[in-house]
């Protein structure tokens, strides 16, 4: 494998999406260093976020939204799971209530099922589904043939029914070993070749993931993801 110091995409920010879908502006996830991927990807405005899961490294940036808030003068709102988003209410009470002074920034809303996020004259159709992340049960998206599965070590039977026909997957691969709540390269591997996308995009790699080691390893129709990277769906 090379060496992780000698190419700059293997420096990574933790793991999240943006979504630009004409005039609707989506975040998947608020990492811990969300502020500076919107300042380094020159993202000015948000509409929307969705959530995967309530761990911290998916959600504890979810204050740095703040500007967006005082930006355009409304709440932002909020999707996630029942579990996600009673986590999120009682961890960041502050972002849904007033509390110690600050105004709420955020109304939450709970789906289970199909839903749209309609604004600014745009809607987008996304449809969550369950994916097993360790001890929990976390969410993919798919919107647009494009599938959205960041944190998982097993894909239930029922999920998988959505991540046919794709256009782009963009799917967990956090290491090369066997991992208690992440897939590993080759159980990565294996579900793409059940569902054959026509791109996959491997996500969360940790250290041991090398980008030249990955670029050259998989076939041209599966990449490695790096900060920075985006695709037009």
């Amino acid at each position: 494998m090379g060496k992780l110091k000698s190419n700059k995409k293997n420096i990574r920010s933790r793991c999240c999406a943006h979504i630009q879908y004409k005039n609707l502006s989506i975040l998947i996830d608020t990492s811990p260093d969300i502020k500076k991927q919107f300042l380094t990807n020159k993202i000015k405005d948000l509409d929307a976020i969705i959530y995967t899961h309530e761990h911290a490294d998916q959600t504890s940036g979810i204050f740095e939204i703040r500007p967006f808030y005082w930006k355009n003068k409304k709440k932002i709102p909020v999707y996630g799971s029942k579990r996600t988003i009673k986590a999120l209410l009682s961890k960041y009470t502050f972002c849904f209530k007033s509390k110690h002074g600050y105004k709420p920034i955020m109304k939450a809303y709970t789906v289970q099922k199909e839903f749209n996020i309609n604004l600014n004259k745009s809607s987008l159709n996304i449809i969550p589904f369950d994916v097993v992340h360790g001890l929990i049960k976390a969410t993919g998206y798919l919107f647009e043939k494009v599938a959205y599965i960041s944190d998982c070590n097993k894909i239930p039977n029922k999920s998988m029914k959505h991540l046919y026909g794709l256009n782009y997957l963009i799917l967990d691969c956090l290491k090369i070993n066997k991992h208690p709540s992440h897939l590993s390269l080759n159980e990565a591997l294996e579900i793409v070749n059940v569902v054959k996308p026509k791109k996959t995009i491997l996500t969360n790699l940790h250290t041991d993931l090398d980008y030249d080691f990955l670029k050259n390893k998989l076939p041209k129709n599966i990449v490695p993801a790096y900060d920075g990277l985006s695709f037009n769906f």
